[in-house]
């Protein structure tokens, strides 16, 4: 009888541990969002100054237009720089291939919505919030920034940026709804989990170079 019921606390305990670990990105999605709520913008008027807009990649077509959700993000940071609350726009995207390039594409649609190519600087190896994020800190030698995205993005991108040493605030660049809007939210659970795995076990390094220099010093003063 001691015997069964040794097993019977083993089991248990193991289905314990196996609710736990499941559970566990969902308990880190959840805290997050709350701990990063409070740092999103939906409003130009509303988000702190700040010397430079970070605008993440998103999907190219194979034409090379962007996708809404990328096309929006651009829009955002075209109403930020517009509005006064930010000197510059890193585009920060893949551009692994030599027929893909997120960059490109959101320089193409901000200099159509009258931003000036010289306020636009291009970042060709963001391949994921991680890379993007580090390569603002390390090689674009940004100390503050708004970085622009959707919503169901942010929390995890000012996690990853705040914690590689990047003071940054969110504005979100929800313009309309979009398709498929729910994979994407699922799926930041499991990125969430990956984005803290990174920044506190594995600290990968993405593609690296020599530090470039986008001119910061006549931009505006960051807020609070």
């Amino acid at each position: 009888m001691s015997g069964r019921r040794s097993v019977l606390k083993k089991l248990g305990l193991l289905a314990i541990l196996i609710g736990s670990t499941a559970a566990a990105p969902f308990a880190l999605r959840a805290w997050t969002h709350w701990r990063y709520d409070k740092l999103i913008y939906r409003q130009p008027q509303e988000t702190p100054e700040r010397p430079v807009a970070v605008v993440f990649g998103a999907l190219v077509w194979p034409d090379g237009r962007p996708s809404d959700m990328l096309a929006d993000r651009v829009r955002a940071a075209v109403s930020l720089y517009q509005a006064g609350k930010v000197g510059k726009l890193l585009l920060s995207g893949d551009n692994r291939f030599l027929d893909y390039n997120e960059p490109q594409a959101m320089k193409e649609m901000a200099l159509k919505l009258g931003v000036p190519e010289d306020d636009l600087v291009l970042d060709y190896a963001g391949r994921r919030t991680y890379d993007t994020c580090y390569r603002a800190r390390h090689i674009f030698g940004l100390e503050q920034a708004v970085l622009v995205t959707q919503k169901f993005h942010l929390d995890r991108a000012l996690f990853t940026c705040r914690n590689l040493g990047l003071d940054a605030v969110g504005f979100s660049a929800d313009l309309q709804p979009y398709r498929q809007v729910q994979r994407s939210e699922l799926r930041e659970i499991a990125a969430t989990a990956l984005a803290w795995w990174d920044i506190k076990v594995r600290h990968p390094l993405p593609v690296l170079g020599e530090r470039i220099e986008i001119g910061l010093e006549n931009q505006p003063p960051s807020g609070s």
